[in-house]
Formats: C-alpha cells, structure tokens, sequence
C-alpha cells in the first residue's frame, strides 16, 4: 500500500464523514427529545438536578429556572413511578457502594504514591544531583514509578470505581459479581505493588508503559479479568430496554484493555522495529481506548444528571463513539517518525491522528449544546467545574495531539518537554479532572454522608488548576525552545538542555501546587471515609423543587 492510497483513502472517509454530519443535521440529530438520552432520568426527574456534593445553598442555586427552559412537577402517576425508582435506585447504589468504595480509596493512595514521585522526578530534572546516593531515587526509576503508579494504579482503579457504582444506575438493577471485583482488585494491587518494587530494584522490561516484568503481569491480567466479569453478569440481569451510550463507552474499553494489555505484555513475541511499532500501538492506545472513554462515559452521565438536561444529541453521541473505535487505532504510529519503521505505518498513523477530530468536535459540540443556557450552574457546582473543565481538556489535547502528529510539527516536539506536556494534558487535564469530578458525585452515595468541608472541594479544584496551568504552560514553552535548539547545527546539544531549565523548575513550581491539591483531596475524603466532620443533611437522592431535601428516610440509605 503506497502513501497515495492511503492519502487518498482518508480523503474519501472525510468526505464521507462530512456527508454524514450534514446528513444528521438535516435529519435533526440534534434534536433534543430522543428518547433514548432520557434513559437516565426517572418520570418527571427532567429538569431537576441531581448534586450530592452541593451545599444546601449551592443546592438552591442549581434548582433556579434557566431562562427558557421547560420544567413541570411530576403528576400523581409519575410522582409514584418516581418514588419507587428512588426506591430501586437506592438499592441500587447500596449493592455497589463497598466494592465502589474499595477501588476508590486505592486510587487515592496510589494517586498520593504517584505525585510523590512524579514530583520527585521533576526535582530531579534541575537538581539533577538530588538524592542521587539511593538508586531507586535515581531518575530513570523514579520517573518509571510515577508513570506507572498513574497508569496501573491511580487511573484505573479511578476509572473503574466509577464504572462499578454507574453499572447498577445504567442498567437499573443492583451489581452482580461484586466479589469478584474485589478479588481482582486485590491481585492488580498486589501486581502493582510487585511491580513497583521490580522497577524500583531496575528489573524492567524496558519499554515505556510497559516497564512491569510480564511474569508479575500475570497478576493485573488475572486481576483485570476479574474486574470484568460484574459487567457481564450485571449487563444480564439489566431491567432496561436501551444501554445508554455511557455503557458502550465502557463496556468497550473493559473489552479493548485486556487485549492490548495482554498483546502489549507477550513475551518473546516482539523484537527489534516491530517492538517499537507495537510499544506505541500499546501506549496510544491504552490512553485513546481506556481512559478516554471511561472518562467519556462519566460525562455523559453526570453532566446531565447535575443540570437535569438530557444530552443535546444521542445521535451525536454515538457517532463520537464509533468514530473513536475506528480510527483510534494506528494514531501512536506517529511517535515513530523518523525512525526505521515502513513510511506507510508513519503516513496511516498520521491519517487517523487527523481524523479523531471527528470524534472530537462530536462531543465539544455535544457537551456545548447540552450546558448551553446552564453555564451559570458551574457557579453551584462542585462536581460540574471538574467535569466540564475535563470535557474542554479532552477537546483540546486532541485538536493538539492531531497537530502535533503532522511531520512538520513533530519534527520540532519530538524528543523534548512538549509531548510530555501534551500526555499529562491528556491524562490529567481531561481524564483525572472528570475522575475528580465523578468522586465527589459518587461518594456521598457510597458513604450516606455528605462531604464535611464543602471549601475543601473549591481549594482542590482551583489548587490543581493553578498548578498544572504553570506546569503544561511551562512545559510547553520550555519544550518548543528545546526542540528548535536541538534542530540547529550550529548549536551545541547542551545548550538546548540549558534553555529547558527555567521551564523545569517552573514545572516543578507547578507540580508542587498540584501536590498540595491532591493532599487536599486525600485528607477530605479520609475525613469522609471516617465520618470525620459535620454532617448536614444527609446525602440526599433528589431535589425536585426549591431546594428542598429528599426525605430523611431516603438520606440513611442513599
């Protein structure tokens, strides 16, 4: 296959995915009373949002009437078909609160493990002489820890805790298989604890993402495995008709991980140039169709649920869908520019790097239409800053990751501080902002108990924005300059290194911000965890006028 043909071939999908979208427009897609994104919502629950991390006034604040919105109360009959879904939803919560629970508080530990060292790694960077007397305090192991202990440990336990609390909600039935969860969050912890402690003694496979010996691999593949199975036993005792696309978000990437996982991990299978094509056949993918969409799978669930306003358009959401699926694929070809791979992998790669703003601006547009008119709610809600700062992260690290994929402008990033830059852009700016966002929604739930210093919450948020704007900003500058140094014959190699460090220590400024967040994060929700602190009214399911609380007899057992 020649770059023509593949040139010509992305020409005719764009064109075809133009078509498409016109056709959707002319179809009214966008209309917003499908059907299918009310499946969320009780009876009369349309028009009333639903916030657990809200103060009683923040509360108030989101249940004002936006100017042009349709709201009425639930009659008689859908009152009652709304009291009893509280009911079941109850229940529902209740059957996945403790396995929820677990996996979140080993996401927080591992996201104290991870700053730790990715601070550390930072220091280092400019202080290259700190703490070089401990080996594993040595930067090419450090910085493997922290890479790892966000990748194995924060993200995915993160991840699918919220997966595991949203499962029963989506499919309106309680959690089946939640031992099995637990068992296999044991082993992938287990795994990662073994792990860390490999590459901390420097016994690595030496690939980046997959830096784990395969044999201690064992455990998170088994352990993973396990996870999977209350998806399928859950998705079987379902008692709706239609799975909200939040379900095929993650029920895809619960299937997608473990083939790439286990692919990725084969030992001796890959050698030489085919290791290196499929090291970031892994490491893209394990980013574009995991933790992409589970984080995509948690805003179409809580943005709407917060401002209690289906989706603008269902249709759209699954076009962003299967648009990601098919060309999300071959995108990390393009980390192998100029290296001894076939031009035709670089030029494909390239190609379906572009094409991902399709599903792209499918769900800007999407999250835009849908808080268009409820912009004023981020003033009210905690949960919604983090999830709607996350979906505009997500557009812009991929119209970025797009751009830099282009040979012209990954002849300069390549090999310096900017790609670093647009990674954490990815996984932190978009996905650990809506995996924030989801904990603060989910553990009022999980806990029946509100969170006991509501400031925290806006001390967390505006802490981590703060510091990761110094460090992407930094990061990116200091990375840009480094490469047109390292592009100039006439200047020695050093001095590209020299023109990166007042970046670094500013990225380090940053992360030590982040830092502070995050300790922030951990002691409030240990406070939580404790039933430390004041409690106000409870966690209440619903508020479906003036800011009243639900029912004390619902609040003990939400």
């Amino acid at each position: 296959m020649d770059t023509v043909t593949i040139l010509l071939s992305s020409f005719i999908l764009s064109v075809t995915g133009l078509l498409v979208f016109i056709w959707s427009l002319r179809h009214r897609l966008f209309d917003s009373s499908s059907a299918a994104a009310n499946v969320i919502f009780s009876p009369g629950e349309v028009g009333h949002g639903e916030e657990p991390a809200a103060t009683p006034q923040q509360r108030a604040g989101l249940a004002q009437p936006v100017p042009g919105e349709a709201r009425r109360e639930p009659d008689a009959a859908e009152q009652a078909a709304l009291e009893q879904e509280l009911a079941e939803r109850v229940q529902a919560d209740r059957s996945s609160a403790f396995v929820t629970f677990v996996f979140l508080a080993c996401s927080v530990v591992w996201l104290l493990v991870a700053t730790a060292a990715g601070l550390t790694s930072s220091i280092k960077l400019h202080e290259p002489d700190w703490l070089v007397q401990y080996p594993w305090l040595t930067f090419g192991r450090i910085r493997t820890i922290h890479l790892n202990a966000v990748a194995y440990g924060w993200a995915p336990m993160a991840a699918l805790g919220i997966a595991i609390w949203l499962l029963p909600r989506l499919l309106k039935t309680n959690l089946v298989g939640g031992r099995f969860a637990i068992f296999g969050a044991m082993l992938w912890n287990a795994g990662l604890i073994a792990g860390l402690g490999c590459i901390a003694a420097g016994i690595s496979d030496g690939m980046e993402w997959l830096e784990i010996p395969w044999q201690v691999d064992v455990l998170l593949v088994a352990g993973g495995a396990l996870v999977g199975l209350p998806l399928v036993y859950t998705l079987q005792s379902r008692k709706v008709h239609h799975l909200y696309v939040s379900i095929w978000y993650m029920g895809a990437a619960l299937f997608w991980f473990p083939i790439l996982f286990l692919i990725g991990n084969l030992p001796a299978v890959h050698f030489g140039v085919q290791q290196a094509a499929m090291n970031w056949w892994f490491g893209h993918n394990v980013l574009g169709l995991f933790y992409t969409p589970m984080a995509v799978a948690s805003v179409y669930y809580f943005l709407p649920k917060i401002i209690g306003r289906p989706v603008q358009s269902y249709n759209l959401s699954l076009l962003g869908f299967w648009t990601l699926a098919f060309f999300y694929g071959q995108v990390g070809g393009h980390h192998l520019i100029g290296g001894p791979v076939p031009g035709w992998l670089i030029t494909l790669s390239i190609v379906q790097s572009v094409m991902m703003v399709i599903p792209v601006i499918s769900f800007s547009i999407n999250q835009h239409m849908t808080m268009r008119g409820h912009f004023s709610k981020l003033l009210h809600s905690p949960t919604l800053r983090f999830i709607v700062l996350g979906g505009m992260m997500y557009t812009l690290s991929s119209i970025q990751g797009s751009i830099e994929a282009l040979r012209s402008v990954n002849t300069v990033a390549h090999f310096t501080h900017f790609t670093v830059a647009h990674a954490h852009l990815g996984l932190y700016g978009f996905f650990s902002m809506v995996m924030f966002g989801a904990i603060y929604f989910v553990m009022p739930r999980v806990m029946a108990w509100e969170w006991p210093y509501p400031k925290l919450i806006a001390w967390h948020f505006w802490l981590v924005v703060l510091g990761f704007s110094i460090y992407f900003v930094g990061l990116t500058i200091g990375g840009w300059l480094q490469g047109l140094a390292m592009l100039d014959a006439a200047r020695p190699f050093m001095e590209s290194v020299e023109v990166t460090i007042p970046w670094l220590k500013s990225r380090s400024v940053g992360g030590a911000i982040m830092t502070i967040g995050h300790l922030v994060f951990a002691w409030h929700f240990t406070a939580m965890a404790l039933r430390y602190g004041p409690r106000r009214v409870g966690a209440a399911l619903l508020h479906t006028g003036g800011g009243s609380a639900a029912p004390s007899s619902n609040l003990a057992e939400a």
